[in-house]
């Protein structure tokens, strides 16, 4: 008689265990991507002064720090907003991305910072939109070149695409939002809003022959830091995002010159185009 109790005691644990193990994969697929709030857009920045233009800004702003990194609410031009700092870099880029997602659920991502020219069309001042944004240094590297692979998601390991299209309906919001932003003139040069392709990687590119090599490669506008990082976390993840840069620099032997006289400038003008994004969005 005990002997048929274990038994029966022991197939209820182990029906129960695989019901449990349905239930954790069923409660994993339904929540394997965040849920997005209705109205809340995240922002990022990678320098204090990309962030700060903005965050001087934030009406009714609440402050909240998760691992280390500063988060702020509030109100900007009518829309309720989170706002952050990545730091450089692509690590650090991913890192803030995953934190915005799973704290905040935001229903979309824009980036706001600085890049450096590789279109010779381009100067400083001016803007980029991405349309597709790529990692520059990922791939297999030999004597014959850089060979472009797309980086593994790691749900599922399948292969990401190696150009990450932005949200189209943003894309379009932005075409709209440049034809309504004062943008700063630098020295003579009255900036432009242009929308192509950006590219990423762990260098701050100042040299004319790998910039040209590189945009060659890549067919690439504009070249920076942690746009790529952003765009691989919300591909996974489903969220729509985009990828704004004003040129700081032509990412050439003198960039490391302009970039401290115009950074601050090509921020701001990133900042206008954030702004002017955010009153038209839905």
């Amino acid at each position: 008689m005990k002997r048929i109790i274990f038994i029966g005691i022991a197939l209820f644990v182990f029906q129960f265990s695989n019901a449990q193990g349905l239930l954790t994969k069923t409660e994993k697929e339904n929540n394997y991507f965040p849920v997005k709030a209705n109205n809340l857009i995240a922002i990022i920045g990678a320098f204090e002064t990309e962030v700060e233009l903005l965050r001087n800004k934030i009406a009714n702003k609440k402050e909240s720090v998760i691992e280390g990194i500063h988060f702020y609410e509030g109100i900007l031009n009518g829309k309720q907003i989170v706002l952050t700092r990545a730091g450089i870099g692509k690590v650090n880029a991913a890192i803030t991305t995953s934190l915005l997602l799973e704290h905040f659920h935001p229903k979309a991502i824009l980036f706001s910072g600085i890049a450096g020219a590789m279109n010779p069309a381009l100067s400083p001042g001016d803007i980029v939109v991405a349309n597709k944004i790529a990692y520059h240094d990922y791939g297999r590297l030999s004597t014959n070149g850089l060979e472009k692979w797309g980086t593994l998601n790691p749900y599922n390991f399948n292969r990401n695409p190696v150009y990450f299209p932005c949200d189209s309906i943003l894309i379009v919001t932005a075409k709209e939002a440049a034809q309504k932003t004062m943008l700063k003139n630098i020295d003579i040069h009255i900036p432009q809003i242009f929308f192509g392709t950006i590219v990423t990687g762990d260098v701050f590119l100042a040299d004319s022959k790998k910039n040209k090599a590189l945009r060659e490669e890549f067919t690439a506008d504009a070249t920076e830091m942690e746009g790529a990082a952003v765009a691989q976390v919300c591909y996974q993840q489903k969220v729509p995002f985009l990828i704004i840069r004003s040129l700081s620099d032509s990412a050439n032997d003198s960039a490391t010159l302009d970039f401290v006289k115009y950074g601050k400038m090509a921020a701001e003008n990133s900042a206008a185009l954030v702004l002017t994004i955010l009153l038209l969005l839905k």
